[in-house]
C-alpha cells in the first residue's frame, strides 16, 4: 500500500481545518485553541500546531493529510510539518482579497523548499462574491502549471476533487515513494 503525505496550508481562516475535517475518515487530530486576541471576531478557535486526517482512496493508496497553522506566530511548525510531503494544497478564501494576497507568502515559503506539486484550493466558491479561480491565479501571480481549483471546504466531494487532482499531478510527474517508507 502506498502512503502519501499531503500538506495543507494557507492564511488564517482560509479553510484548512474544515478541508481536512470534511474528508478525513478518522477523527481529526486537531490542536485548535480559543482565540484571545483581535482575530476572535473572525472565528473562535485557531490551529496552534497541526491538524491531521487520513483518507483511503483505494486499496493501494492512503493520503495522510497534515494541516499547518495559519497565523504567523505559529509558523515555526511549517518546516516541521513539511518534512516528507509529496504534495501541497494552499487554501485561500475566495471572498477575501487579503487572504488571496497572503496566499503568496505561503507559496513563497513552501514551493522553493519542497519542490513538490501544488494546487490552490479556492475556498468558498459557493458564495456569490467569490472570485473565480482565474482571477485568483492572476492575483497570486503564479506559474500556469499551478492549478487553482474551485473548492468549498464544507463539501466532501469538493475537497476530494482537489486531493484527487493533486495526486494525479504527483503521479503524472512520476513522483514515487512512501511517506512511511514501508512496502
Amino acid at each position: 500500500m502506498r502512503r502519501v503525505k499531503v500538506l495543507v496550508t494557507g492564511p488564517f481562516a482560509s479553510g484548512k481545518t474544515s478541508f481536512i475535517s470534511k474528508i478525513s475518515e478518522i477523527p481529526v487530530v486537531s490542536t485548535e485553541k480559543s482565540l484571545t486576541d483581535e482575530t476572535r471576531v473572525v472565528k473562535e478557535k485557531t490551529t496552534v500546531a497541526l491538524d491531521f486526517g487520513r483518507i483511503t482512496i483505494d486499496e493501494d493508496l492512503v493520503l495522510y493529510i497534515f494541516g499547518t497553522p495559519g497565523q504567523e506566530r505559529f509558523s515555526y511548525m511549517w518546516d516541521v510539518l513539511s518534512v516528507g510531503a509529496y504534495g501541497l494544497v494552499v487554501t485561500v478564501d475566495s471572498t477575501d482579497y487579503r487572504s488571496i494576497i497572503q496566499g503568496r507568502r505561503y507559496l513563497a515559503f513552501f514551493l522553493p523548499k519542497l519542490k513538490i506539486p501544488c494546487i490552490i484550493a479556492a475556498n468558498k466558491q459557493d458564495l456569490p462574491n467569490a472570485l473565480k479561480p482565474d482571477e485568483i491565479s492572476t492575483l497570486l501571480g503564479i506559474d500556469p502549471s499551478i492549478e487553482v481549483l474551485p473548492c468549498t471546504t464544507t463539501e466532501g466531494d469538493s475537497v476530494k476533487k482537489v486531493l484527487l487532482r493533486l495526486f494525479e499531478t504527483i503521479d503524472e510527474l512520476g513522483i514515487v515513494g512512501d511517506y512511511t517508507n514501508e512496502n
